[in-house]
């Protein structure tokens, strides 16, 4: 019996041993794990429709990161010193050689679109130095590198995101449905002439979310997954 107690009581110390290196070994690599967290950036792109925006505040809310969506026309529109509204005409879209060409001699021209990317670039790579930030769209999981970039893709059923349009922009489904397919080809243009990619490839992202499928708060759980383990693969290179 003596032995017995007295074999429980070491069993006891060692585990109380284990559990404190354990501890401690998991509070030194989590704080390794958010220092190489910190150096992360978000690239959300999506299709038409899908609700990007509330995948992205809610996750920039659990991470306490800002969101840039809007705000990357309004800073670039700063920088030029020049209207948001000029900036928005171009934003994500691609106008033709010809037309940039024409406007170049048109007085009312006031932004090429060689120009406004150029300053497209630059924001963004400066958000990505930084770290710590979520951007919507505008080509940024084509711009960050991709091993300090998450990049996922936002995806979902053609009738669910004709219905999310409609009622966003208070129109009818057949309206909401050339928009849908307008906007779709003017970002897949854009995309295609300045970075040489098919949006649709899923090979392009770390991860493609289905919104048909699940809810803006199931994404933000899958994203925050996967930043935790792509943070972390990050640490053992």
């Amino acid at each position: 019996m003596i032995a017995t107690k007295f074999f429980h009581r070491q069993v006891e110390a060692l585990e109380h041993l284990l559990v404190g290196y354990r501890t401690e070994s998991d509070t030194k690599y989590m704080a390794l794990e958010e220092t190489a967290r910190d150096r992360f950036c978000i690239a959300l792109s999506r299709e038409a429709g899908t609700p990007v925006l509330e995948v992205a505040r809610e996750v920039g809310e659990r991470l306490g990161w800002p969101v840039y969506d809007r705000e990357l026309p309004a800073r670039i529109a700063q920088e030029l010193h020049l209207p948001v509204a000029v900036v928005e005409d171009i934003d994500e879209r691609r106008q033709s050689w010809l037309l940039e060409c024409i406007e170049s001699f048109s007085s009312r021209c006031e932004l090429s679109e060689s120009r406004y990317f150029r300053h497209l670039i630059s924001v963004i790579r400066s958000l990505g130095e930084n770290g710590r930030c979520l951007i919507v769209g505008h080509g940024a999981a084509f711009i960050l590198p991709a091993n300090s970039t998450l990049r996922v893709s936002l995806v979902g059923d053609r009738e669910d995101r004709i219905a999310t349009l409609s009622r966003s922009l208070h129109v009818d489904h057949a309206t909401a449905a050339r928009r849908l397919d307008e906007i779709h080809h003017e970002r897949s243009r854009f995309l295609s002439a300045h970075f040489h990619v098919d949006a649709a490839q899923p090979r392009n992202y770390d991860l493609v979310l289905n919104c048909s499928q699940w809810s803006p708060s199931d994404c933000a759980d899958f994203i925050l997954r996967a930043l935790h383990h792509k943070a972390s693969g990050h640490l053992s290179h």
